[in-house]
Formats: structure tokens, C-alpha cells, sequence
């Protein structure tokens, strides 16, 4: 098993920048690609970014692309979404989720096996 926790959510008006962060704990020595996730009211949970174990492949949703940056720091067993240029269509719980296969980023949902609880990112017009 292992235990995801977002953390870095909070209130920000358009224009403005967040860091989330997800801390894994539990079987980590095993290696996992990383992806973030959102899920806005109403709406399907969608893919916004995602990292192989290296670091080496990284992949966006073309929504975020050239604004959000995911990183991931192995030591720390830690993945980052820096989030800059923020706006109110941004608003929504980011996910982090931890996909079994290392060697590939993915953007698909339905290949990742864990899932932390989520924090919440409200952009202000």
C-alpha cells in the first residue's frame, strides 16, 4: 500500500501562483510514475499532469501546458505541481495518484492505483 497526501491548496486570485505538494508513504521503495489530477464541480475528475520515477518524461494537459510544472524529488518521496498564471478555470481539487509502471508518464485515469484525498485550489476573478 501506499498513503498519498496533498498538501499546498488554498485561495488565489487569477494571475497568482501555488505549489502542491504530494507526500507518498508506505511501500515507496517500490518505484511509481506520479500524476495531479483535478476534479471541478460537476464535472468528470480530469488529467492535468504527470512524471515517470526519473524525471526523465514529463506530460500536460494542453489547459496547463507552459503554466503548471510537475517535479519530483525521489529523496524526499515527494512530487510537486508548481502552478503559475492561475485562472478561475483552474478551480478545482487536485489529486495526486501513483501509477505502477515507473518508466512512463500517463494520462490515463484508470492506470493509477493509488489516489491521495485531494486539496482544494479556488481561483478568484
Amino acid at each position: 500500500q501506499v498513503q498519498l497526501v496533498e498538501s499546498g491548496g488554498g485561495l488565489v486570485q487569477a494571475g497568482g501562483s501555488l505549489r502542491l505538494s504530494c507526500a507518498a508513504s508506505g511501500r515507496t521503495r517500490n518505484s511509481y510514475a506520479m500524476g495531479w489530477f483535478r476534479q471541478a464541480p460537476g464535472k468528470e475528475r480530469e488529467f492535468v499532469a504527470a512524471i515517470n520515477w526519473s524525471g526523465t518524461h514529463t506530460i500536460y494537459a494542453d489547459s496547463v501546458k507552459g503554466r503548471f510544472t510537475i517535479s519530483r524529488d525521489t529523496a524526499k518521496n515527494t512530487v510537486y505541481l508548481q502552478m503559475n498564471s492561475l485562472k478561475p478555470e483552474d478551480t478545482a481539487v487536485y489529486y495526486c495518484a501513483a501509477h505502477p509502471n515507473s518508466l512512463v508518464a500517463s494520462s490515463t485515469l484508470a492506470e493509477y492505483t493509488y489516489w491521495g484525498q485531494g486539496t482544494q485550489v479556488t481561483v478568484s476573478s
